[in-house]
């Protein structure tokens, strides 16, 4: 079964920072690919050994990603 899911990655000094915002794992790699892979394996390996009740209590059905403007002084 296969499931989309979240992947916010941004720059972090000399690499990269990922998040699933909907379980709150974060990853981190050299490059946007790597950390985007590096995230994947840190999910997998979450669904592989969480028991079904932890997975339902983290697991965030609605994030939205949006951009605001806002007033810079």
């Amino acid at each position: 079964m296969a499931k989309q899911l979240t992947a916010i990655i941004e720059r972090e000094g000399d690499g990269y920072v990922s998040l699933c915002s909907e379980l709150d794992i974060a990853s981190q790699g050299e490059t946007v690919a790597e950390a985007r892979e590096n995230l994947k394996e840190a999910l997998e390996l979450f669904f592989e050994t969480a028991s079904a009740s932890e997975i339902k209590s983290r697991l965030h059905h609605e994030v939205y990603v949006t951009q605001v403007e806002v007033a810079v002084a």
